[in-house]
């Protein structure tokens, strides 16, 4: 996880950008906010890309913001502590606080998975 301002991240089949090939955008729209790249931000990162990778295999886009790097951008999202998971598409918009280590909490709050 780099240091940048915002960081995109989007996977498909071929391991390329679902639009690059022309295809239709990716399903499902994440949004994960972080401050730095402490342990804890990068441990949520890797546990949404591994969740990601074995659930939502191609049809997905992370984009992840560093609130250190630009901390405005918590505003529209209404972002009170980090790392937060928002998941922007499919409506209904959803949030998810923490490190993301506890995957059944996480399939439930995405709702991939039923209650």
């Amino acid at each position: 996880m780099k240091s940048t301002p915002t960081k995109k991240a989007r996977a498909s089949k071929n391991g390329r950008s679902p639009q690059s090939d022309g295809s239709k955008p990716a399903r499902w729209n994440l949004r994960l906010y972080v401050a730095g790249q402490t342990p804890r931000s990068i441990t949520a990162f890797q546990n949404l890309k591994n969740i990601c990778e074995e659930y939502l295999k191609g049809q997905y886009h992370i984009e992840v913001v560093d609130l250190m790097q630009n901390p405005t951008l918590a505003r529209g999202d209404q972002i009170v502590a980090v790392p937060t998971l928002v998941r922007k598409l499919p409506q209904p918009i959803r949030k998810i606080i923490g490190d993301l280590s506890n995957t059944e909490r996480v399939l439930v709050g995405l709702d991939i998975q039923p209650r």
